[in-house]
């Protein structure tokens, strides 16, 4: 155990330090501090030293620099089995610090704010995170708290460590009763503190590399710094990951857009297909006169069905492929009420996700203790994506592109009618969020079938027309949409003799005209996009 005898106390969150100051002035700690800290430490009875009273200079430059001085820093990062070390700190009279608490400017509230410029720099913290740094380094020596949410972890350490020792010499196997922390302590705190050193650092660097991509006329792709640098402070350890022999975490707050309503806890693949399934809904968050409901399995749609009541559309979701909905992850745009909540029930399912519940409708569905069911509170934001690969990171932008009515591009002789365009659109929103090679079959707001994450385009439409065929589907009159463009006639040949009327696809192939004759020849409609909709 190495005794707390000083400390430094420079934060920026002052809620809940009380009870430690409390405890510090109770085991006669002797306690630096500055500006604002030193004052609200005053006004709980502190004794307090003023950190320029150590330094001999005063807070400067608006307060950008008060803790930067070698009389701080040597008190921090002295090493006390050093006889050097030791010998400089009387030299320059230079006192140890045994604690060090800090709490950085909220550069990430300031930034999410919508604060300028001017004040976002300014809420870059440099004291602050050079003394968590310097602390850290010095573990050995110097207990570092980095931030407010440690609050009570120290206070509950302080207070765990003083009981055990009291113990100890009440049995008498000490000699006095040591107010500190231990070793292996100090090393866990170092840990969260550089944590936090370097989370604030990554938000600061995606500040600035934000600005730069955003700077229009930028002369060359140099102009752009090549550095790749993420970090969360959230983490959710799941039960494995996509089998039982890998582990799974999730890094992330889930808790900040949606509420777990029963069930069991989510597992890896889990999480994948909610993200699928919102995602998928999302899309049609605009028709607010409509419920649509998504069943997702293994992060394909194996049902998506539009209609003026939850119920219905439930039930046109689930029956393009009652059979893959068995066990799926279940998603709808607006709240399930009584009724649907019963047909619900009626199926196994692994998670269903909604806006809002009827709290009977509730009732019905938590009946089953597993079931897994989440409230969404928030929209998920539109972020960059990555992914680990041959021992390095890919990124890029989602695939935020929705195309329109006013983005169809009609190549036919044959106009698509109103209908038709209405089942195109929706038809061409599922297949942006399902695995290539895909094709979906499709009527106005419901899902007919599916062919996906095929190697050969020509396999995913006879997939998707098999399909059909055995949930007993009529195409005469139905939609093709394609991910992305037909090398070849073949695919509209097949769909046509299958009865499909109207293709949407994105074009690009330097034999399109192959598939518009054909389509000529046949009165079908096709409307090309200039948007294709890999998802690998």
């Amino acid at each position: 155990m190495k005794p707390i005898k000083s400390a430094l106390i420079s934060v920026y969150h002052k809620d809940n330090l009380d009870k430690i100051v409390q405890l510090l002035i109770k085991n006669q700690v002797k306690i630096y501090s500055t500006g604002g800290t030193q004052t609200f430490l005053e006004s709980v009875g502190a004794t307090v030293i003023p950190v320029e009273t150590l330094t001999n200079y005063p807070s400067i430059l608006g307060g950008r620099v008060k803790t930067l001085h070698p009389k701080i820093f040597g008190g921090i990062l002295a090493r006390r089995d050093d006889a050097q070390d030791i010998s400089q700190m009387q030299q320059f009279e230079i006192p140890e610090i045994d604690l060090v608490i800090v709490d950085l400017y909220p550069f990430e509230a300031t930034l999410a704010s919508g604060a300028g410029e001017e004040e976002i720099i300014e809420k870059i913290d440099i004291g602050g995170i050079s003394l968590i740094r310097a602390s850290a380094k010095n573990y050995k020596d110097v207990a570092i708290i980095a931030s407010q949410a440690q609050y009570q972890e120290l206070l509950d350490m302080l207070v765990d460590n003083k009981n055990q020792n009291n113990a100890l010499d009440m049995l008498g196997d000490i000699e006095t009763q040591a107010f500190g922390t231990t070793l292996s302590q100090r090393k866990l705190l170092a840990t969260h503190a550089f944590a936090v050193s370097s989370h604030y650092d990554t938000k600061i660097f995606q500040y600035f590399n934000q600005q730069i991509e955003n700077t229009e006329n930028q002369d060359t792709e140099n102009d752009k710094p090549a550095y790749f640098r993420a970090s969360e402070n959230h983490a959710r350890v799941l039960r494995y990951g996509e089998n039982p022999h890998q582990k799974g975490i999730f890094y992330g707050n889930f808790n900040a857009y949606f509420e777990q309503l029963n069930g069991k806890e989510l597992s890896y693949n889990n999480l994948v297909d909610v993200e699928s399934a919102v995602n998928l809904c999302a899309e049609f968050n605009d028709d607010i006169s409509n419920s649509a409901f998504i069943i997702i399995k293994h992060t394909n749609a194996c049902g998506v069905g539009i209609a003026n009541t939850s119920k219905d559309a439930y039930l046109r979701a689930l029956e393009a492929d009652p059979v893959s909905a068995f066990g799926g992850v279940i998603a709808t745009n607006k709240k399930v009420d009584k009724e649907t909540a019963l047909e619900l029930n009626k199926l196994f399912f692994e998670v269903l996700i909604a806006p809002e519940y009827d709290m009977e409708g509730l009732g019905t569905l938590n009946s089953k203790k597993n079931r897994i069911i989440l409230r969404q509170k928030q929209a998920i934001p539109q972020l960059p994506q990555f992914k680990t690969l041959l021992g390095g990171v890919l990124m890029q932008d989602g695939d935020y592109n929705t195309e329109t009515a006013e983005n169809l591009k009609t190549v036919t002789q044959k106009q698509p009618s109103e209908t038709e365009i209405q089942a195109l659109l929706f038809a061409n929103k599922i297949c942006k969020h399902t695995k290539s090679n895909v094709i979906i079959l499709a009527k106005p707001n419901q899902l007919l079938a599916s062919g996906v994450g095929q190697t050969s385009r020509v396999d995913a439409l006879k997939q998707a027309i098999e399909k059909a065929k055995t949930f007993n589907f009529d195409l005469k009159g139905a939609v093709m949409a394609s991910d992305a463009f037909f090398p070849f006639p073949d695919c509209v040949e097949i769909a046509y003799n299958a009865g499909i009327t109207a293709v949407i696809q994105p074009g690009g192939s330097i034999k399109d005209q192959d598939s518009v004759d054909f389509c000529d020849k046949n009165n079908i409609a096709m409307v090309m996009t200039g948007i294709r909709h890999f998802k690998h």
